[in-house]
């Protein structure tokens, strides 16, 4: 940032304090609150004008690394470069003031869209996201600057080759390359957080701090359900046992796939998979050398790399199945089957009070099934985002029963837009063992 940049800033946030002061006290000027405003708009154009202009002119700088060293915050300071402390305070601040938006704000890019995270809280938001598990880091993601659009892929199709043509003969027609299209609509997600108007008055880290926390766990909440709702649209498979899996990485994936394909299961996976031993009492699941924090499956000839995440991203499927049981089991739970299991009248499970052998074979029990995702989903999925993490606030709406102005609150509304398709349903696997 050059010091006219920095002057034009000053500028804008002088004349956003003249037209407050306009709106303050029992004799409000509104005529020149907008006048001041729009000057303020003024001055913000030609601020991201001269932001372009100064980021063209800049020319690509050669670092030596034997001359380089960190820069505490203070030399970035003098030298008029935000740090990370200059953000959290111009963070804290917009929350203080509302995330204030000039009327000139629409959607589009970050300079002229609705109030979007600064850059910098942005990078701690992602650096959250990833303290927990976040799925994004295994399926394919795209940003995109629209709200609809397709991507088209080849079909897969087997092709039978050339056919011999005698001397004169007719040569006859072949199949062309068959072409289908993947569309994606952007969705949007949102969510509001009530805080008191104590909390505005704490320090700038506690206000950013509670703000990003929140806004990062629930982007990552949402991607991740989005994620596992696609790949639930493959019927689920029972794999059965280590067989199964080595099947379904030899048979079903094949040579295509099973290269970078990966096991990602939940904690209770790992448990069983923990618990493979080979003919000599071996354990199969062992750390890969090239990267000690990372776990590897021995599966016949191959070792398949386990991408193992919490249950709470990743729960066991609870599943009403027929019991097959022949006999009442003691202590076990039974369920009746009620509903014709359509939307209108969907299926409802009672459980027994006193099961009896005679109608053993009309119950139902729970059948706790463990994710066991096999194959490629990077090639699988596809994860479309919009990249528009948006913040408001007021202290005087009302959502639900919250009323803002009466319980002395402020609600900070975030939003953002994405979605998510199935790129190649041959990619992977939706495999289940039964716990």
């Amino acid at each position: 940032m050059n010091k006219k940049m920095r002057d034009l800033l000053a500028k804008h946030d002088a004349k956003v304090k003249e037209a407050k002061a306009f709106m303050e006290g029992e004799t409000k000027d509104l005529e020149a609150f907008n006048k001041a405003m729009d000057e303020a708009d003024d001055i913000m154009k030609e601020f991201e004008a001269e932001k372009r202009l100064f980021e063209s002119e800049k020319a690509p700088v050669t670092v030596d690394p034997t001359q380089t060293k960190t820069e505490d915050p203070e030399e970035k300071s003098e030298k008029g470069e935000k740090t990370p402390e200059d953000a959290m305070k111009a963070f804290a601040q917009s929350a203080r003031n509302g995330f204030y938006q000039p009327k000139t704000m629409s959607e589009g890019t970050n300079a002229d869209g609705g109030y979007t995270v600064p850059e910098d809280i942005q990078t701690q938001i992602n650096t959250y996201r990833d303290s927990k598990f976040s799925l994004l880091q295994l399926v394919d993601v795209e940003s995109v600057s629209t709200d609809k659009g397709a991507r088209t892929f080849k079909k897969r199709s087997q092709q039978t080759g050339f056919t011999k043509v005698g001397e004169g003969g007719k040569i006859g027609a072949k199949a062309t390359p068959q072409f289908e299209r993947i569309e994606y609509e952007i969705g949007k997600y949102a969510g509001y957080f009530p805080v008191t108007n104590e909390l505005l008055e704490d320090s700038d880290s506690n206000i950013a701090q509670t703000l990003i926390t929140w806004i990062g766990d629930e982007s990552r909440v949402t991607a991740n359900k989005l994620i596992l709702a696609q790949i639930a649209t493959k019927d689920a498979v029972a794999l059965g046992d280590l067989d199964g899996i080595k099947k379904a990485f030899n048979v079903t994936l094949g040579s295509a796939f099973k290269a970078t394909s990966k096991i990602v299961t939940n904690d209770n996976g790992l448990q069983y998979l923990d618990t493979l031993k080979d003919s000599t009492g071996r354990y199969l699941l062992s750390p890969d050398p090239n990267n000690a924090m990372a776990m590897r499956l021995a599966v016949g000839g191959s070792y398949i790399p386990v991408e193992v995440i919490p249950n709470d991203d990743l729960a066991n499927a609870e599943v009403y199945v027929k019991t097959a049981d022949k006999d009442v089991v003691t202590g076990k739970t039974y369920y009746t089957q009620s509903g014709a299991g359509t939307t209108a009248d969907p299926y409802v499970y009672t459980a027994v009070e006193s099961p009896a052998k005679a109608s053993i074979g009309t119950y139902y029990e729970i059948e706790s099934r463990i994710p066991m995702i096999l194959g490629d989903l990077k090639e699988g999925v596809k994860y479309f985002d919009r990249k528009k993490m948006n913040i408001k606030t007021s202290d005087v709406a009302v959502m639900g029963e919250l009323n803002a102005f009466e319980e002395d609150l402020t609600l900070y509304r975030a939003i953002e837009r994405e979605d998510v398709k199935v790129k190649d349903t041959k990619a992977f696997v939706n495999g289940y063992i039964v716990a």
